[in-house]
């Protein structure tokens, strides 16, 4: 078995990808001319995850990217097999009237999901915030581990039928 994670990680990747290209090509659009007010982009904030399981500490770990977030805005749910995240970064300051020379980062709510491998102990979900980081973490069950199954070796068929 090679990952504990769901093969419709194939399809959140291609989701992944068509986020990052729809949000490259809204900068392209509002791409300001010389002479013009630079347009403010509409696409949306969603956050970067990194979800793996340690296998030598038994462990779930996801980590997802919120720079610019206060942890009080985040929301953190599990139902069924899917771990929720959901939260908003504002805008700091008041400046809408400012005359942008570059606007690249985005603001507002975000939600996203991962499906929970199975044997994830949901009990025990644990969640901190460190330098813009939100690792979450869970115990995984030892019997939902890929374990080695040991190949025993059995005379060959040649040697029974070489001693009568």
């Amino acid at each position: 078995m090679r990952s504990l994670i769901p093969r419709d990680n194939f399809f959140q990747d291609l989701f992944d990808f068509r986020r990052d290209f729809d949000q490259m090509f809204n900068r392209f659009l509002s791409w300001p001319s010389a002479q013009e007010e630079p347009a403010m982009t509409t696409a949306g904030f969603s956050p970067a995850i990194e979800c793996f399981i340690d296998k030598e500490g038994k462990k779930f770990y996801c980590q997802v990217m919120l720079p610019g977030v206060d942890p009080k805005d985040v929301n953190i749910q599990v139902q069924g097999n899917a771990l929720t995240i959901s939260g908003e970064r504002s805008e700091t300051r008041e400046t809408k009237e400012a005359d942008y020379l570059r606007r690249e980062i985005t603001y507002g709510s975000f939600q996203r999901s991962v499906p929970l491998p199975e044997g994830v102990d949901k009990d025990k979900l644990n969640a901190e915030y460190r330098n813009g980081i939100l690792e979450i973490t869970a115990p995984i069950a030892a019997a939902a581990l890929p374990r080695k199954v040991e190949i025993k070796a059995l005379p060959s068929t040649a040697a029974k039928h070489a001693n009568p």
